[in-house]
């Protein structure tokens, strides 16, 4: 038995849950896939994984086990990595992951601009609004926002968003506008359901103060994206609640216009994360050097855009 295949086989079949799936990605026939997990287990003389008709669930021995395995399949990995050269030369495959928006506007145009400086490297980009976790996804860079928690992770500041209210200029000439949180009773709302949870939206007691409020809302309609939360504000649904850096084109635009700027809560970090190891393949320290700051040009613009739509629209009032 190769053990080192069958270890493979093993945590492929546990991160995508089913013998399928893991038959699937392999290019391997199903009862070949489990048979290795069967030879695994009996060399092991132990049970990894308890098969029922629905899912997939890890024994303790399981859990211990997949832990050694990711461990041992990383190690040889970055061998594999040193003796081809990635440690010394920018090339080979890197999985970076950021929020869906934010990759879309903003990583992913430094990510063209850095594979035609870097034609020997090839780029995975997940875009998910969930933080995916680094080590067991076996993810490269990470785009957060928000505080991070204590951790092995290593993580490079480039700039903060904001929560921010807004609607149409066309709206609010009809349902006027906001003076306090709570005047957000009496006006249609739209939930981005991925930002706020549920019918609740945070704001600061004053602009600096602390701490922060939840303010019931009762949305009109609730959206699982920033794009359609800012589309239907822009058709004049109702206020939305939304980053910063999702509104600031339309805001620029005259589109939307923000309101209860006094009662925005605390900017948010903006972080570019890794693994926190002794030494990077190049391709990684290249890839941050390269990104850091064009996001931090990026997230600047955005507050330029803001401040001139706001300025535009005080104008005009």
């Amino acid at each position: 038995m190769d053990r080192f295949e069958a270890m493979s086989f093993f945590v492929t079949v546990v991160d995508l849950g089913t013998f399928s799936a893991a038959a699937r990605k392999l290019g391997t026939p199903l009862p070949t896939v489990s048979r290795k997990i069967a030879e695994l287990e009996h060399h092991l003389n132990a049970r990894l994984l308890v098969r029922s008709t629905r899912k997939l669930t890890l024994t303790e021995t399981g859990e211990a086990y997949l832990s050694a395995c990711r461990t041992i399949i990383n190690q040889v990995g970055d061998a594999e990595r040193n003796a081809s050269g990635e440690y010394s030369t920018p090339r080979g495959e890197m999985v970076v992951t950021a929020p869906i928006v934010f990759g879309r506007l903003h990583l992913l145009p430094v990510i063209s601009d850095f594979l035609a400086a870097f034609p020997e490297i090839h780029i995975k980009l997940i875009l998910s609004d969930l933080n995916l976790h680094l080590i067991d996804q076996r993810i490269d860079i990470a785009l957060r926002i928000g505080h991070l928690p204590d951790s092995s992770l290593v993580a490079t500041p480039v700039g903060t968003v904001c929560r921010v209210i807004c609607g149409s200029p066309a709206y609010f000439a009809g349902a006027g506008r906001p003076k306090k949180p709570e005047d957000l009773a009496d006006h249609a709302c739209v939930s981005f359901e991925a930002l706020a949870s549920g019918a609740t939206w945070t704001f600061a007691s004053t602009r600096g103060q602390r701490p922060d409020r939840q303010v019931g809302i009762r949305p009109c309609l609730s959206v699982n994206t920033a794009e359609a939360a800012i589309d239907a504000a822009i058709a004049g649904v109702g206020v939305t609640h939304v980053l910063s850096y999702q509104a600031a084109h339309a805001v620029e635009q005259g589109s939307l216009t923000l309101v209860l700027r006094d009662f925005e809560p605390e900017p948010m970090p903006v972080s570019v994360v890794r693994v926190g190891q002794q030494k990077q393949p190049i391709k990684i320290r290249r890839f941050i050097e390269f990104c850091v700051p064009r996001l931090r040009k990026a997230l600047t613009v955005d507050k330029d855009r803001l401040r001139i739509g706001m300025e535009a629209h005080a104008a005009q009032i």
